[in-house]
């Protein structure tokens, strides 16, 4: 029997850091190269105030302890973290057949 890509265990990580819009925008940003500090997410995300705690105090810390992310508290100053290999073909793959997906798609 062959193992489907989808039934390998580090799934569940890439598809849990792509759960939540924030996490999203985030790791799009920095694949992108323009997200370098907390405020260019806050700013793109429509630039929310009470978006910055969000961020701050739950999708950075997941994504930074997934090592998707590395994110200096004092700072601000984001990048890309030692496990984005792992996430950053799933963010191409979506954004490039973005255009596939049905238009009432969620």
């Amino acid at each position: 029997m062959t193992s489907s890509v989808l039934e390998r265990p580090g799934v569940d990580r890439v598809l849990d850091a792509l759960g939540a819009r924030h996490r999203r925008l985030l790791l799009l940003e920095l694949q992108a190269g323009r997200a370098e500090h907390v405020t260019d997410i806050v700013l793109r995300g429509g630039g929310q105030d009470s978006a910055r705690p969000e961020l701050e105090h739950n999708h950075l810390p997941r994504l930074t302890e997934a090592g998707y992310v590395e994110w200096d508290r004092e700072t601000g100053e984001l990048s890309k973290g030692p496990n984005f290999d792992e996430i950053g073909p799933v963010l191409t793959l979506l954004e490039d057949h973005a255009g596939e997906l049905p238009a009432d798609w969620p």
